[in-house]
């Protein structure tokens, strides 16, 4: 297997699932969530509230109070109250951050 796709298939499972925020593109509505486990490229959400009417077709996890760290979400899958996500890359034409290699 290559070293990438390894790595995007590494998921860490949370023992206490992780508090965040599912919250629309446009700011529009607010959910709170547990994250209860994460890879590189998804993220498998567990949700104690109505999504129902909600745009889930993409919305941002903020995963701080600050709201300084989140990832830009699609979803995948809904099993319940466990929402399955991807994390979407950011779209051409706009400021990357380069990697340094390790």
């Amino acid at each position: 297997m290559p070293k990438e796709q390894e790595r995007e298939n590494r998921r860490v499972a949370f023992e206490r699932p992780l508090t965040a925020q599912m919250m629309a593109i446009d700011g529009t509505w607010r959910r709170p969530c547990f994250v209860k486990d994460v890879s590189e490229t998804s993220a498998t959400l567990k949700v104690e509230t109505s999504i129902e009417g909600l745009a889930l077709t993409e919305f941002f996890l903020v995963l701080s109070s600050t709201g300084l760290a989140y990832r830009r979400c699609q979803l995948d899958r809904v099993n319940g109250d466990e929402l399955e996500v991807s994390f979407l890359r950011q779209k051409a034409g706009k400021k990357q951050v380069r990697e340094t290699p390790a």
